[in-house]
């Protein structure tokens, strides 16, 4: 069974900031657009899970030359899911970037513990599809195409463009008063 993927949508300054919703028929129409650390989302998803793999099946020597091997990769992409989380909360950024890494490692357990025995036979297999991947491309697009518990997935959509007020009486009326006032 699957967990229900939430979004991560723009909510303006009314609400102030990102909300978590349902995928909406509604938002489907609006302008969204998968997030600029989606790739980091993704890769961080597949570190989890692997992680989770490795302590629920004895294999934590198959994790530490899974990391040791894209050290690199795992780091940068780390530092974007840190930019994104900085650009997204602003001051309480570490706060929601450590509530995501908890609930990512929390709804994979959960997996994991549902699973019983199967979930080791199912899920060791991945370290011996990771430790071929050449480069951090290859990773990439296999975190991409691997289906892996999220949390939510996220995406930036952009709020209604502005309308220009329309000119009238009134509101020439409430300039030309501004400009008394100031005499």
């Amino acid at each position: 069974m699957s967990l229900p993927k939430w979004r991560v949508v723009a909510a303006g300054a009314a609400l102030g900031g990102v909300l978590a919703m349902n995928v909406a028929p509604a938002l489907a129409a609006s302008s969204c657009s998968i997030s600029p650390a989606h790739e980091a989302f993704d890769v961080q998803g597949l570190k989890s899970e692997l992680m989770v793999t490795a302590l629920s099946c004895s294999q934590q020597d198959r994790y530490n030359a899974f990391v040791a091997k894209f050290k690199a990769h795992l780091n940068a992409e780390e530092e974007r899911l840190n930019s994104y989380f900085r650009t997204t909360y602003g001051r309480s950024a570490q706060r929601e970037h450590d509530d995501y890494i908890t609930q990512l490692a929390n709804v994979q357990s959960e997996k994991s513990l549902s699973s019983g025995t199967a979930f080791c036979n199912q899920r060791i297999a991945m370290f011996d599809e990771v430790l071929v991947l050449e480069d951090a491309a290859d990773l990439s697009a296999y975190a991409e195409a691997k289906d892996i518990t999220q949390p939510a997935s996220y995406e930036t959509c952009e709020a209604p463009a502005a309308t220009p007020a329309r000119s009238t009486s009134s509101s020439r009326r409430s300039s030309s008063h501004r400009s008394h006032t100031k005499a």
